[in-house]
């Protein structure tokens, strides 16, 4: 089996290309080779039986993934996008990256399925987010609720949700699109997400370092980490589409916490003196973004589908301890 990973110097991207390789195999089928793309090249996975070749190029430039396509990849991993806080900042670097090189990577698809007279058709798993619905916001959302997103990244992944059901309806690509929680706790260094502070006042005092909070304590999101969407990702690749049905974009598992319950559960893994380096200085643009996204979810679907999240945000936090903390700070979670 032949895997491409688009986005694969992101941090899901590389988690995704070291968890394939390490296992070296993926719904149930050997894994052979991989092809990891992104905007700068991505790292190799030090470790598998696979082959593995790493390049950089910009999806969102018009001719640069069919290339790649014209290999047929067996599965391929739509992850490459801007993030929240930055794509609302800058328009048209939103849409041509998130809009402009899913359909760049759509079409190219298609040439191919052409090409082959009908018969490449790839599982295709989207990387979308639970931005696509907005507010106002019943206590729980289900599957039925309708996505009316009020932020210019919402919009921009709801696009790639629809092109992706129409090219699935039409046979050209076997999509689908999951709908990720935010994901925490991020390692590494902070981004542009306007979600990025939910993991910042966790990482950053896991380290000994001040973090700051721009919402206030009330605010409730929806949370995986990152080994539960790595999960996620697997899992997707080998769904049987007649179980998923037509409706291939799917609200996924998570937990619903605020900054009160992340911060009280920081103070039970890790320690009081880790939330007394988390320091309040609101930030109307920020609230302004997170405001508009959704707390709460009843994700049926993917529940009976198989997909699985954490249950509780001690939960999360001890994954990051054990997975991605630096060594120095992991001790607390034993």
């Amino acid at each position: 089996m032949h895997i491409l990973i688009i986005g694969a110097a992101g941090m899901l991207g590389a988690k995704l290309a070291a968890r394939l390789a390490a296992d070296g195999t993926l719904a149930e089928q050997p894994v052979d080779r991989l092809t990891l793309i992104d905007i700068v090249t991505p790292p190799v996975p030090p470790d598998g039986t696979a082959s593995c070749d790493a390049h950089a190029a910009d999806l969102s430039e018009a001719g640069t993934i069919e290339p790649f396509i014209a290999e047929r990849p067996d599965v391929i991993y739509h992850l490459a996008a801007i993030v929240s806080g930055e794509a609302e900042a800058d328009l048209a670097k939103g849409y041509r990256i998130n809009l402009d090189g899913t359909r760049h990577l759509f079409d190219a698809v298609r040439a191919e399925h052409d090409a082959s007279d009908g018969e490449y058709v790839p599982r295709v798993v989207y990387s979308s987010s639970v931005a696509v619905f907005g507010a106002p916001f019943p206590p729980r959302i289900d599957d039925d609720f309708q996505q009316t997103p009020r932020t210019s990244y919402g919009v921009q992944k709801l696009m790639g949700e629809l092109m992706l059901s129409d090219y699935t309806r039409r046979g050209i690509l076997d999509g689908i699109g999951l709908r990720l929680p935010t994901i925490c706790v991020r390692p590494g260094k902070p981004n542009a997400a306007a979600s990025g502070f939910f993991s910042g006042i966790l990482r950053e005092p896991i380290a000994g370092q001040e973090a700051v909070l721009p919402v206030p304590d009330t605010v409730r999101h929806w949370f995986a980490s990152p080994r539960a969407a790595i999960g996620f990702l697997v899992h997707a690749a080998g769904l049987d589409g007649e179980a998923v049905g037509p409706r291939r974009n799917l609200n996924l598992p998570g937990l619903s916490a605020t900054v009160a319950d992340q911060l009280e559960s920081l103070g039970r893994v890790v320690g009081a003196d880790a939330v007394a380096l988390v320091r309040r200085k609101p930030d109307g643009a920020i609230m302004g973004i997170v405001g508009n996204w959704a707390e709460n979810f009843e994700p049926a679907r993917a529940e009976a589908l198989g997909f699985v999240a954490e249950r509780s945000f001690d939960e999360i936090l001890r994954v990051y301890l054990e997975d991605d903390a630096p060594a120095s700070v992991r001790g607390p979670a034993s």
